[in-house]
């Protein structure tokens, strides 16, 4: 299985959930990200494509294969920082 997500990379926790919070109260999660991502994909809206088992950080993607499509993430910590992650699509 694949999963295509989108993702908001912040450095602190306390950006990441200030961030969720204008997303859970409507913000559009691609504006968000080209406005405030530190990972270059930042730039496309946070899209990442799709991707398998073993391309991404583990935390990153325990988290991306266990969320349903259109979910956005609590904040997970990984070596880069702090991500939200939303899922696009699944195949």
């Amino acid at each position: 299985m694949q999963v295509r997500a989108s993702h908001i990379l912040v450095k602190d926790e306390k950006t990441a959930k200030k961030l969720k919070a204008e997303i859970d109260k409507g913000a559009d999660f691609a504006k968000v990200a080209k406005k405030h991502s530190k990972c270059p994909s930042g730039e496309s809206g946070g899209d990442l494509g799709f991707f398998g088992k073993g391309q991404m950080v583990k935390e990153f993607e325990d988290a991306a294969f266990s969320l349903s499509v259109g979910v956005v993430s609590a904040p997970i910590k990984t070596e880069f920082g702090y991500h939200l992650i939303v899922v696009t699509a699944k195949k």
